[in-house]
């Protein structure tokens, strides 16, 4: 079942179970997803990926509208704004836990061999697409950061002859986590 024919049957409940704000959200998701669809260069089809897109954004507009109606002292707009927020965020795929995103960078840290800064693309492509939209990107970077560390250093206690070279990687590393 598409995430549209889900919207549809979600509207359907909410429409009978009379709930205003959860069918204004469904509403809104089903238009974003309507309007996609017809969008002249995408030929009638949204991929899931472009799906997921337009979930995270529709979140981000409903959280930073929330932001602003707290900053003028709107409680009433604001918990509307975060209601339809978490009704949008139930199509998203759970969202990957910070102890199993560390390791299964780690994991790809072993398998890949990264031993410098260079290699931190390369551990990063290869976990996006492993996990795919399951975690945010800003929050996934810095994850990834300890992670790759922690990853670095475990490889500097088990190999004793690129010591010096692991030693400047993590000491560049940690320099640039404090400024970022």
């Amino acid at each position: 079942m598409s995430l549209i024919d889900k919207v549809t049957e979600e509207i359907k409940s909410a429409m009978k179970a009379r709930e205003q704000v959860r069918l204004e959200a469904l509403r809104s998701i089903k238009k974003e997803l309507l309007e996609a669809r017809t969008a002249a260069n995408s030929g009638g089809i949204v991929s899931e990926e472009e799906e997921l897109k337009i979930l995270q954004k529709m979140i981000k507009q409903r959280r930073d509208s929330a932001n602003i109606y707290s900053a003028q002292g709107r409680a009433d707009l604001y918990d509307r704004e975060i209601a339809e927020a978490d009704v949008i965020a139930q199509f998203l795929p759970a969202q990957i836990k910070p102890e199993e995103m560390e390791e299964e960078l780690k994991k790809i840290i072993r398998e890949t061999g990264a031993g410098s800064m260079k290699d931190m693309g390369k551990v990063m492509g290869i976990a996006t697409k492993k996990t795919g939209w399951q975690s945010r990107r800003k929050r996934y970077f810095r994850y990834s950061k300890t992670a790759f560390i922690r990853g670095l250093t475990e490889i500097f206690q088990q190999n004793k002859k690129n010591r010096t070279e692991i030693f400047s990687v993590l000491f560049f590393f940690v320099l640039s986590i404090s400024f970022y």
